[in-house]
This record gives C-alpha cells, sequence and structure tokens, in this order.
C-alpha cells in the first residue's frame, strides 16, 4: 500500500479513503464540534494527504496516525480559538435531531442531547492541545507513541496532557449534568462561570497515573446523523 501510495496509484489512494474517511471525519468532528467544518477537515486531509505521498514512509503500520495528524493541523486552522469551539459546541449540542414521537425514543434523545451538551461544554473548557490529545487517545484510541507521532510532540508530552484533560473532563462533565439534574428540580442554571470554576478546580486537582497503554475509545460514542455513515460522534485533550 506504501509503495503504491508513493508511486501515485489513484487505486490505492481510493482505498486509502475507503479504510479511513469514517475515523477522520469523526477526529474532526470531535476537534471543531460541527458537522459541516468537520466535512471540510476530512475533505481537505485527503487532498493534503494526496500532495504529501512522496513523504509517506516506505515501511510502517497503519497510515490512520499520519492521517489523523493531518486533520488535526487543519481542524487547528479552522478552529483557532477555543472561544469559537465553544460556540461551535453550544450550538451542535443544542441541535434537534428529528425522531418519530415514541415516548421512548424521545427519552433517548433527550438523554442523549443532555449528555452531548455536557461534553461539548466540557472539551470546550479544555486547551487546544489537550482538546487534541483527547480526540485522539480516546477518540481515536491511539496509543501514546501513535499520538506523539502524529502531533510532533515527546510521548511524555502526551501523557501529562491526557492525564490533566482526563481530570478535568471528570470534574467538568459531572458537575454539568449535576447542575442540569438540580435546575430541572429547582429552577437554577447551568452558567458559563460554573463551568470555568470547575476546570479551575479540576486543573487543580492530584495527578493522575498514566503509562503508554492503548487508550479506550471512551470519547468515540456515536449518535445517529453522520453523512458518511450512519453514526457521528457525540464526544469527543499545552504544558
Amino acid at each position: 500500500m506504501r509503495a503504491r501510495l508513493r508511486a501515485g496509484e489513484p487505486a490505492a489512494f481510493a482505498e486509502l479513503f475507503d479504510s479511513h474517511a469514517r475515523g477522520v471525519y469523526n477526529h474532526a468532528f470531535r476537534l471543531t464540534a460541527d458537522w459541516s467544518t468537520a466535512e471540510d477537515v476530512m475533505a481537505t486531509t485527503f487532498m493534503e494527504a494526496w500532495r504529501l505521498r512522496d513523504r509517506i514512509d516506505a515501511e510502517g503500520d497503519s497510515l490512520r496516525p499520519w492521517l489523523l495528524g493531518i486533520a488535526t493541523n487543519i481542524a487547528r486552522n479552522q478552529m483557532r480559538s477555543n472561544r469559537r469551539y465553544r460556540r461551535a459546541a453550544l450550538a451542535t449540542a443544542a441541535a434537534e435531531l428529528p425522531l418519530p414521537d415514541h415516548a421512548d425514543a424521545v427519552t433517548t434523545r433527550i438523554d442523549d442531547q443532555r449528555e452531548l451538551a455536557a461534553a461539548l461544554r466540557a472539551l470546550g473548557a479544555l486547551r487546544r492541545a489537550e482538546r487534541e490529545v483527547v480526540a485522539l487517545c480516546l477518540g481515536e484510541g491511539l496509543d501514546y507513541e501513535a499520538a506523539a507521532k502524529a502531533l510532533g510532540i515527546p510521548v511524555g508530552t502526551v501523557a501529562s496532557r491526557l492525564s490533566r484533560a482526563r481530570r478535568m473532563l471528570r470534574t467538568l462533565t459531572d458537575v454539568e449534568l449535576e447542575q442540569r439534574d438540580s435546575a430541572a428540580l429547582d429552577g437554577p442554571r447551568v452558567t458559563g462561570e460554573s463551568v470555568r470554576y470547575a476546570a479551575r478546580a479540576g486543573s487543580a486537582g492530584g495527578s493522575e497515573k498514566v503509562g503508554s497503554r492503548r487508550e479506550a475509545g471512551v470519547a468515540g460514542r456515536q449518535i445517529p446523523g453522520d453523512r458518511i455513515t450512519t453514526t457521528r460522534p457525540a464526544q469527543e485533550g499545552n504544558r
């Protein structure tokens, strides 16, 4: 495959696209929180991969980390500020998903939307570099070495960023869901200040030991509606 790609064989590139388009798209969504932007990132990623095909190493395993690294750089240019990411995350979380009017389906949709909103708000509170590591390690299941290669940073930096991000995500998501439950009973609303406070609290928490094991795909949960497949990601972290 690598030799065929380096030689510019169109059929080999079509195979590459078929094998990895879904993963690149899901990864792009986790980094942009916007379905349309994720599609643009995916398309640009494969155009860039074609342009850079002569840089593919002759030997190696899957090209997925390489493609995800390209997608991360493109998404970084699309979402230059956390403020823009948060706006996109809130808009996506609030979007209505058409479902038949059955009680069980409606209840499931509401629960999914609440979890999606909490997860995207939490991701938006992370620094961009932490969000990128979360998307690669938790979303796409890359190990630390593969994520480090994709981002062009040391393995130790990946481990420390992911440890910090996972701690903050747990704190932020728990606070968000608890306050939404409270709001349903008592009326208070979750505010941006409460999320920022939780972010500071999570950042100040104790350290978590991490290793070079492969991470479970926690951030890879899907919801219906993907234009490429029948699934879409719901989640989706500098020293």
